[in-house]
């Protein structure tokens, strides 16, 4: 297993709808629980798995070339600010 840095700074769609809800869900939990424990590195970690949820992309998951997609998953839509 190879991690490919310059293809894990690449944002594409690998984080499925099932995996986004998963993240979405122990992120949050994560947040709620660093408030009342003071804890940086636990806030750090919700911080992250909130973002990936969001953006649908973990540059871990390109690096390593891997996917959560399945069949039926749509992308995220691009915002227009």
């Amino acid at each position: 297993m190879n991690f490919d840095i310059k293809r894990a700074m690449t944002r594409e769609f690998n984080v499925g709808g099932k995996e986004q809800r998963i993240r979405y869900g122990v992120g949050i939990g994560m947040l709620l629980v660093s408030v009342f424990l003071a804890n940086i590195p636990l806030l750090l970690m919700g911080v992250v798995l909130v973002a990936t949820a969001k953006l649908q992309w973990c540059p871990v998951y390109s690096g390593l070339s891997k996917s959560s997609v399945e069949a039926g998953d749509e992308p995220p839509v691009a915002s227009h600010h």
